[in-house]
């Protein structure tokens, strides 16, 4: 099941509250390896709370979630960290060490968490943060980036381990028309070029018509819409409709 299409992430029903609020009710979708789903709602339908169940940082109340070939819920921490390996997550924030330059920002996972040498990781560090443009700036320091920069960093960050799913928590948010496009660029690169799954919280509507092969509208903890852009353009839900057009 590891072809181009094997499902990367799904939901199988999965119910989540935090006391008498419930934030997910019955959800199920999913997304192919390779595949970018992004996933639309008003603030609070639980779109972060989505990405957070999917690296186990939260529990369902009820329901599966399976990350490539593993039903997370309820694994014990060992196997958790194993299939947390295959997920990279892009903050909001960037999420970056501030007292540590790009390069040990990216180097540390490695150094922590593989075996290679001090040269492998020189040369994958120098590598991943070419591929987001950065490849001269891995002495500076994240205070000394500007806002398109530091989500270049923190991307590349979210990248370097290899990771066959990406997590991306508005990836646009904060930043201007075209350092967004650049940031769906490197999103859209990445998907291309190592099957990667990705799977995007966002609001930016220009940017789900470029990236997404799938859309997922949460609305008051339902799946209201899930399908092409173009498909949900045309759902039977209003919100949805207003949200992928407007």
């Amino acid at each position: 099941m590891n072809g181009p299409h094997a499902i990367a992430v799904q939901f199988k029903q999965v119910t989540k509250s935090f006391g008498t609020q419930r934030i997910l009710n019955d959800v199920s979708f999913h997304i192919e390896q390779g595949r970018a789903l992004c996933v639309l709602g008003r603030s609070g339908t639980g779109k972060s709370v989505t990405l957070k169940l999917i690296m186990a940082l939260l529990r369902p109340d009820s329901g599966e979630i399976w990350v490539d070939e593993d039903n997370v819920v309820g694994m014990d921490a060992h196997h958790l960290s194993s299939v947390r390996r295959k997920l990279g997550y892009l903050f909001q924030d960037a999420a970056l060490f501030d007292s540590l330059t790009l390069y040990e920002n990216l180097a540390l996972p490695l150094a922590r968490l593989t075996k290679k040498s001090k040269n492998e990781i020189d040369e994958l560090v120098h590598r991943t943060l070419t591929d987001v443009g950065l490849g001269g700036d891995g002495g500076k320091h994240p205070s000394a980036l500007s806002g398109g920069m530091k989500k270049r960093a923190g991307l590349a960050r979210a990248l370097v381990l290899g990771p066959k799913i990406l997590l991306a928590d508005e990836p646009s948010s904060g930043l201007d028309r075209i350092t967004a496009s650049e940031i769906d660029e490197l999103l859209i690169r990445r998907r291309a070029e190592h099957g990667t799954a990705l799977v995007i919280v966002t609001h930016d509507i220009h940017g789900v018509g470029r990236v997404a092969d799938r859309v997922a509208v949460l609305d008051k903890g339902s799946l209201v819409a899930f399908g092409s852009v173009k498909e949900v353009s045309q759902s039977e839900s209003e919100l949805a409709r207003r949200l992928i057009t407007e």
